[in-house]
């Protein structure tokens, strides 16, 4: 399953079952969802205690109600080291770039440990990308060892490898009805054979997300829920907010382009005279600054480090433009030097916070309501990383809740004219014809 340009979360060829067969692949999907939301429990709870510790006790410890200055520069260092260790010793480079995408199908049992130690040097340390690609590959994992008990074939391995990454995610985004429409999107041009390969997907996503509900006061897992708390009740809709979606999914892909040409050029970085290791210290020590610096300023520095999927209720509370302006400026440098250094993690929930921070500036501005701008705001973003329309729309709506049902329109616009505007700028940079003339074919098809 890719992100760029388009997610792959299916094999391209389903298998041709019989009926028998294909119950089977379906039970295998329902009996993947619970080892693989297990071991997606066990990693959150993980990467959750030990940030805790290293950026609420560890402060606390040395008597400091917030982290000083030498933990928000040292940490994300720390963190690269823990990211070269994983990537240079053991199996897998860590997982994949979160240049490439999301990530999906087949993983080897033996890149695990790689991906997981990778991921924690990532998550728990500061840098700016998100938990989804390391539970992908994780689920994937799940899917791909219990299948080493069962006689498949190749393309059937694909499938269940796909359900266990649909288990291990569904928590983050809110339950198997976002994982289904990821999958349904991301398979369209599989046209009529995309129903059979999309179910058992389906159901581990669904028991997988009943195993994180059963384990929901464990390891602080109750806090993965999606919706933002206190946002006012947002009811009918008018001309401004549906031009605010608009320009908000217009200026998200605009940023969200910027911060990948920044990445891009700073991965480059690996291939001229820069080793691996050196990028990546030098990355940490540079999201670490960054954050640091937005400190200086008058912004908060954990809302410049990690995912910011945490931090979307802070962004909506802040009142002044120049606050959200260094907020917004710090973490999508941050977020491109994460994405390029080579940290391992996942590009939607930072691309979130930025979309939403964006449109927190017409809610300042133009005092159109925070419900509508996280909407919106989450659907632009989403959209411009995921080159997908529907789910973006669709997690939106669960971001706002009962109290932002209203602003969904708006938010398909957001979503829309974020896609548009990707799609545009993709295509002038390859030199490809523009929208409704030949389409090139999407690289990693």
């Amino acid at each position: 399953m890719r992100v760029e340009p388009r997610e792959e979360p299916m094999a391209s060829h389903p298998p041709q079952l019989s009926g028998h067969q294909y119950l089977r692949l379906v039970a295998l999907g329902a009996l993947i969802g619970i080892p693989a939301a297990l071991l997606a429990s066990v990693f959150l709870a993980f990467v959750h205690d030990l940030e805790h510790w290293l950026w609420t006790d560890l402060p606390d410890a040395i008597g400091v109600s917030s982290p000083p200055w030498y933990l928000v520069i040292g940490l994300p260092v720390v963190g690269a080291f823990v990211v070269v260790l994983a990537r240079r010793f053991l199996p897998g480079d860590g997982g994949h770039s979160p240049l490439d995408g999301i990530g999906g199908g087949f993983v080897p049992v033996v890149n695990g440990p790689g991906i997981a130690v990778a991921a924690i040097g990532t998550l728990s340390f500061g840098a700016v990308l998100g938990p989804e690609a390391p539970l992908i590959a994780i689920g994937a994992i799940a899917g791909v060892a219990v299948t080493s008990f069962v006689k498949l074939g190749e393309k059937e391995r694909a499938v269940v490898a796909t359900a266990g990454s649909f288990s291990a995610i569904s928590a983050l985004f809110g339950g198997p009805i976002v994982g289904g429409m990821l999958m349904v999107e991301g398979g369209l041009e599989m046209g009529a054979l995309l129903l059979p390969v999309l179910l058992p997907g389906f159901v581990a996503a669904a028991v997988g997300y009943v195993i994180f509900i059963g384990f929901g006061h464990w390891g602080a897992l109750s806090t993965q829920s999606l919706t933002v708390p206190n946002l006012p009740e947002y009811s009918g809709l008018h001309e401004l907010d549906l031009v605010t979606g608009i320009l908000v999914g217009f200026t998200s892909a605009l940023a969200i382009v910027a911060v990948r040409k920044l990445a891009t050029a700073v991965a480059g970085r690996e291939k001229v005279h820069v080793s691996m290791p050196v990028l990546l210290i030098s990355g940490g020590l540079a999201v670490g600054l960054l954050a640091q610096t937005a400190d200086w300023l008058g912004a908060d520095s954990q809302e410049v480090l990690f995912s910011g999927q945490a931090s979307i209720p802070q962004v909506v509370a802040t009142s002044s433009t120049k606050i959200l302006l260094v907020l917004l400026l710090a973490k999508a440098i941050a977020y491109a030097i994460s994405l390029g250094c080579g940290f391992r993690g996942g590009p939607v929930f930072p691309a979130i916070f930025i979309g939403i921070a964006i449109a927190m500036f017409f809610e300042i501005w133009f005092s159109v309501s925070p419900t509508l701008a996280v909407a919106v705001g989450a659907a632009g973003g989403m959209a411009a990383t995921t080159r997908l329309l529907i789910t973006p729309a669709l997690f939106a709506s669960l971001l706002v809740g009962q109290a932002g049902l209203d602003a969904v329109p708006a938010a398909v616009l957001a979503a829309a004219a974020a896609w548009l505007t990707v799609t545009a700028l993709d295509q002038k940079a390859k030199g490809a014809p523009t929208l409704g003339g030949p389409q090139p074919e999407p690289s990693g098809a």
